[in-house]
């Protein structure tokens, strides 16, 4: 999984750097030039939902997200099991749910040959953030479960937790 991690890490990059240089790029050109550049605003906030997503996945994979963990912590190894496959199964019904419905928006994208107001580029490229984000919150769920029950199987604590 490290290739993923990797992939993650060097997506976000990218997309903080382009987000940053287009932004003080506009910043620079409304004040010295008068001119905005209309274009940065539709990269940016297509670039913000992808940073949202991988954000996300990447808090899954660090168990970085809060939470409630009364009724696990005071669980036997039967409540943790069920607690672990029912919020894991959960997780991956929503973002399942968000890869399906953000691919059909890409397909119609497609399909409609949507471009956007200022670039006029295919409206889908940007889009694939959504379905893409999803998709890697998927996976990491996915590998959150197994790691959970593994350490619920074998008495070990969950997430790096001492």
């Amino acid at each position: 999984m490290k290739v993923l991690d990797y992939f993650e890490e060097i997506l976000l990059f990218i997309a903080f750097l382009t987000i940053t240089i287009i932004t003080f790029l506009n910043v620079l050109s409304r004040n010295f030039a008068g001119v905005s550049l209309a274009f940065t605003e539709e990269i940016t906030i297509n670039l913000l939902v992808l940073i949202t997503f991988l954000g996300s996945a990447i808090g899954v994979r660090k168990y970085a997200h809060l939470g409630f963990t009364l009724l696990f912590d005071k669980g036997n190894k039967a409540i943790r099991m069920f607690i672990v496959c029912f919020t894991g199964l959960v997780g991956l019904l929503l973002f399942g749910i968000l890869a399906w419905y953000g691919l059909e928006m890409v397909s119609f994208q497609k399909l409609m040959n949507q471009k956007t107001p200022a670039l006029g580029m295919p409206q889908w490229i940007l889009s694939l953030a959504l379905p893409l984000g999803a998709i890697m919150c998927f996976i990491r769920t996915i590998q959150v479960i197994i790691e959970e029950a593994k350490a619920v199987l074998s008495g070990n604590a969950i997430g790096g937790e001492e």
